[in-house]
């Protein structure tokens, strides 16, 4: 069934993360009849298995719902669930990039909040048009009026404009769905102009080769027609078209203003691009105004456990960057671990879930290194270089004349009871205070400037403790600043481990030392020799720890008898362990690499 263009409304369902996108997402499937009761279960558009297992959407899902309004008239519904996460921010843009509208969704009991904002100014700087939608109204704890004067102060957008709905029991969605038709504008584009359609999605089938999620902004894309990707010039014929129901259902042409996906037996990943634009084979337009290309904050080593698998790790890597265009990746080489990659992600979370994804989609055993940012070192000869593994930092201070590594805005929304803690939290992750701003009675909006190394790795864990859940954080990367950092290696029985080696800041370097080697003490297995765990910081060692050694009593089988044989014994068995301390070499589990993580420069 073709649909006028007034009749279509693109849409995605923005906000801050637990606010019910997914459920409200759900209900509209229900409502609109798109999924059968028998079928429905609890976020249904969360369809990978680390999404289900977190409970958190990680991938925005696009799906095609029709309703028939009040009017009489039947309506096509472009539908996009996105996550909520800061760490998964460029999915928004992504999705924001296919629509004209935003549903933004507010929890009634918690309020604005930090992503709930970034995603708002998201959407209005994309010229997207703004839905606000205030859900959990069945719960006691909502309070609908706080939440309108909230978005009147901070968005400035009309309380009576608001939809009213509980996603959990389905209360106001058929308000809601009357709303989506009056207040979000249908799509613009001409039919009769050459085809021009944005990428905003893509993933990898087996059978059918790379699968492409497009928004057709001009023209009509027909099954059999040759397209052309515009930032390589390659060209391929369409094999298949569909939308997604969310089963997905084939049909014989996309026009202006639809969204869908599309086959055409693409076996080269490398030729897709996010962003990029597809149009006629001989046609000649200007590429779509994309969304700029995500850029990564922290890197880590990622290597299998098995060298063996260095290729399926390799071909896994390519398929996720399909699916996850934020990933970048790169070959590199560990004295401790062998071959493995270099890889670039958003954030701790992104670079977690990319772990399970590997270890969960692709049958694959990863050991990750410590995560590290982007380090800018400038060279005593006026050289500079960008250093994302702290393996290639150098050893010599002498050789650097100055260091940058990356600040950020952060902006912390939370009671105001929990002011202190945080403020302290953030003073001693070298937090520069900016302002605070009071939003009500109640709530206040702190900002800080910090390096984005204090922030990726257990900054926001520790918010969460420090204020028992209630703050939320959003933060943007600023430039670079001159920073006194410098590389800290860390020794296992006199060798250095390339894949702990981390950069430091300097002034914390003692306390940090003892918290890391007292935690490896803990988590690195015992041998049969002892093993000194060492810090060694501009080549002096400034903290150590010792593993004691697995003790074997040789002395089991001597019942008796003259004492020179015991000795005996004792004396091979000293001479044994020697040697094995000599030749042995310690397995670093994967534990270790957490340890670093997650150690408290308190516990030193």
């Amino acid at each position: 069934m073709k649909f006028d263009k007034k009749h279509i409304r693109n849409f995605s369902i923005i906000a801050h993360i637990d606010h019910g996108k997914s459920t409200l997402a759900d209900r509209i499937l229900e409502k609109t009849g798109a999924v059968e009761k028998r079928e429905l279960q609890p976020q249904l558009l969360d369809d990978m298995n680390v999404e289900r297992e977190r409970g958190i959407t990680v991938k925005l899902n696009a799906v095609n719902v029709t309703y028939k309004a009040d009017d009489g008239d039947t309506y096509l519904f472009n539908v996009i669930d996105t996550p909520g996460h800061v760490d998964f921010t460029y999915e928004v843009s992504r999705s924001l990039r296919a629509c004209e509208g935003a549903l933004l969704l507010v929890d009634a009991t918690q309020g604005v909040q930090a992503q709930t904002l970034a995603n708002g100014y998201l959407a209005v700087d994309n010229g997207l048009t703004l839905l606000p939608v205030i859900n959990k109204i069945d719960l006691p704890s909502g309070d609908i009026e706080r939440c309108q004067l909230e978005l009147i102060d901070t968005l400035s957008l009309d309380p009576e404009k608001c939809a009213l709905v509980s996603a959990k029991t389905g209360q106001g969605i058929k308000e809601l769905l009357e709303k989506i038709i009056t207040e979000l504008p249908p799509p613009e584009g001409d039919e009769n102009k050459p085809l021009k359609a944005l990428i905003f999605d893509s993933k990898f089938d087996s059978y059918r080769g790379v699968i492409i999620q497009i928004r057709v902004f001009d023209g009509i894309l027909k099954v059999g027609d040759y397209i052309k990707l515009l930032s390589n010039g390659v060209t391929y014929q369409v094999t298949e078209l569909g939308i997604r129901t969310p089963k997905e259902t084939k049909v014989d042409s996309l026009s202006a203003g639809e969204v869908g996906y599309l086959c055409a037996s693409i076996k080269n990943i490398k030729d897709v691009q996010v962003g990029d634009t597809i149009t006629l084979k001989d046609e000649m337009i200007s590429p779509i105004q994309g969304f700029r290309k995500a850029t990564p904050m922290v890197y880590a080593g990622f290597y299998p456990s098995d060298n063996k698998d260095y290729e399926n790790l390799h071909n896994a890597l390519d398929k996720l960057a399909l699916n996850d265009s934020s990933l970048v990746y790169e070959p590199e080489t560990s004295v401790a671990l062998g071959s493995g990659f270099r890889c670039g992600f958003l954030g701790l979370l992104h670079m977690e879930v990319i772990q399970e994804r590997l270890e969960g989609e692709y049958d694959l055993d990863i050991l990750a290194t410590a995560p590290s940012v982007v380090y800018e070192v400038t060279y005593s000869d006026n050289t500079k270089a960008f250093i994302s593994n702290p393996a290639d930092f150098p050893k010599d201070r002498a050789k650097i004349k100055s260091t940058k590594e990356p600040f950020a805005d952060v902006e912390i929304m939370l009671p105001k009871e929990y002011v202190g803690n945080v403020m302290t939290l953030c003073q001693n992750k070298r937090g520069v205070f900016n302002v605070m701003d009071y939003i009500d009675e109640t709530r206040v909006v702190l900002k800080y400037e910090m390096p984005l190394a204090e922030i990726v790795f257990d900054f926001f864990d520790r918010l969460k403790s420090v204020s028992q859940g209630y703050a939320s954080l959003d933060y943007k990367i600023k430039e670079n600043k001159e920073s006194d950092v410098e590389r800290m290696d860390i020794l296992l029985n006199g060798e250095a481990v390339d894949a702990l080696t981390m950069v430091i800041y300097r002034p914390t370097a003692y306390r940090r030392a003892k918290a890391i080697v007292n935690k490896l003490k803990d988590v690195i297995p015992r041998q049969q020799f002892e093993i000194p765990v060492q810090a060694a910081f501009n080549s002096r060692i400034i903290a150590r720890a010792d593993i004691k050694a697995v003790r074997k009593d040789v002395l089991a089988k001597c019942y008796g008898g003259d004492i020179s044989r015991k000795k005996k014994l004792l004396e091979k068995q000293k001479k044994g362990k020697k040697r094995m301390k000599e030749f042995g070499k310690v397995q670093v589990p994967q534990e270790a690499f957490i340890a670093v993580l997650t150690v408290d420069e308190n516990d030193a």
